[in-house]
């Protein structure tokens, strides 16, 4: 085979790679917007505002593949990282790596490594399984940001600043997002994800 025609070869098998790509980017450029929107939207609720940022976080997970939903939110983290003021109280608390260093530091660590559990443990289940999975991701997004929190909070107040004030809210958000992605399920086509 000569060097022309193998590199004929190699065009043609690259080019349906392309529409690929394009559209992986498109849903983790369209997946940043979407948890920007959702980190700086505030809703009164008690006993603090909530964001939708969980709920971004969980349907993301739900609706893509681990591989895809982890994308999403590494991205949002990038953006927030190079100063990019995507995160909630952005940029009135600060930006870019000083923002991520703050408090709420260890929740941003923490949707990332759920984004990819909750999808792994998601794929493929009823609406109890999906549950399951946003309820154990949302466990690790509270250890991973209690466990930064303790940085900046007294060790008898962790709990009560650092996950009590946000649980209603989270598990109203979960329950939102469980009962959307079982409606969506219902829809034809609408069983795999990219």
């Amino acid at each position: 085979m000569t060097n022309d025609t193998s590199a004929r070869i190699e065009t043609v098998q690259a080019r349906p790679l392309l529409p690929d790509v394009i559209r992986s980017f498109a849903i983790v450029a369209g997946g940043v917007i979407v948890m920007t929107i959702a980190a700086k939207t505030q809703i009164p609720f008690y006993p603090v505002p909530m964001t939708l940022h969980t709920a971004a976080v969980m349907a993301f997970a739900l609706a893509l593949s681990p591989r895809m939903s982890m994308a999403v939110f590494a991205a949002y983290l990038t953006a927030g990282a190079v100063g990019l003021p995507v995160f909630a109280g952005t940029p009135e608390r600060g930006i870019g790596l000083a923002y991520m260093m703050g408090p709420t530091g260890g929740y941003l660590a923490g949707y990332l490594i759920a984004s990819w559990l909750v999808a792994v443990l998601a794929a493929g289940r009823g609406t109890i399984g999906r549950v399951a999975a946003m309820l154990l991701g949302l466990a690790i997004v509270y250890a991973c940001g209690v466990a930064w929190l303790v940085n900046f909070v007294p060790a008898d107040k962790l709990f009560a600043m650092g996950v009590a004030p946000f649980v209603l809210g989270d598990l109203l958000k979960i329950a939102l997002v469980a009962a959307g992605a079982s409606a969506v399920a219902l829809l034809p086509g609408m069983r795999s994800r990219p």
